[in-house]
């Protein structure tokens, strides 16, 4: 059934990964798809830029290269120079932000001065960083979100996501005019072009039903869940979103060992 897709976008965290290690058959299972067809990962985590993510997967036991990555940190710099050239920005979020942004052009300015405000998830959140965010804002900055994931998976459990640092600023009064992570088109169509594949001709392999499956569907492509991520068998129960092909993990879906979604 996989045979009839040219290309394959796949989420990292929960279906390759899993708090820095790989999943087991991750490794083996992406190397079989990258057979089929051009393989791109697509992450809503910005912690990392493109190459950090690839060194990331790498340490993991994940061979990758950064061409091949697609970081949300990535997709915002990607779109915002796309939409409107360099722009001068301030951010709270980690190294994979400024990185993907000054690699584009743009310009790492005071919270005064930006015109944008870029906010992915930042494990060193601080009252002062939403200070200078709220002081951004209060100036006209535009607020664009890397995404509102509201958990990331690690080895201890879940821990809060980038929805976390958006939902601060969203509880000051300032919702994100833009997200570009998963479930937005914006993400799947940079993917999509990068491929140069339509939507049909592409399956999105993730771990969610409300980034992956809902986002992917919504511009007409196949997708596949694997169990092996934050979604459970019992998410599936009564789920809106329904994936094309449900698995216990990628290896399992690659094997085309499907289970009853």
């Amino acid at each position: 059934m996989l045979g009839r897709y040219k290309g394959f976008l796949l989420d990292i965290d929960g279906v390759l990964v899993r708090g820095g290690k790989a999943l087991p058959g991750a490794k083996e299972a992406l190397e079989e798809l990258r057979k089929r067809g051009p393989v791109l990962l697509l992450t809503n985590n910005s912690t990392k830029s493109r190459a950090g993510t690839a060194k990331r997967l790498m340490e993991a036991g994940i061979p990758a290269k950064a061409e091949e990555v697609l970081p949300s940190s990535f997709v915002a710099a990607k779109f915002l120079r796309g939409e409107f050239g360099p722009v001068r920005y301030w951010f709270i979020g980690e190294s994979g932000i400024p990185e993907e942004m000054e690699a584009l052009g743009h310009i790492l300015v005071g919270p005064e001065e930006a015109e944008w405000l870029v906010v992915g998830m930042d494990r060193n959140l601080s009252y002062e960083k939403l200070s200078q965010a709220l002081r951004a804002l209060l100036r006209g900055a535009r607020l664009l979100a890397t995404n509102e994931d509201p958990t990331f998976p690690t080895p201890e459990g879940l821990v809060p996501g980038a929805g976390a640092v958006v939902g601060a600023l969203r509880g000051m009064g300032f919702p994100p005019e833009i997200v570009v992570g998963k479930p937005s088109p914006i993400a799947f169509r940079v993917a999509l072009n990068l491929l140069g594949f339509h939507p049909e001709e592409v399956l999105m392999i993730g771990d969610r039903l409300d980034t992956d499956v809902a986002g992917a569907k919504a511009l007409g492509m196949d997708t596949a869940l694997v169990l092996s991520g934050v979604t459970s068998r019992e998410d599936l129960l009564g789920a809106k979103n329904k994936p094309t092909f449900v698995a216990e993990d990628l290896a399992g879906l690659v094997r085309e060992e499907f289970l009853a979604g």
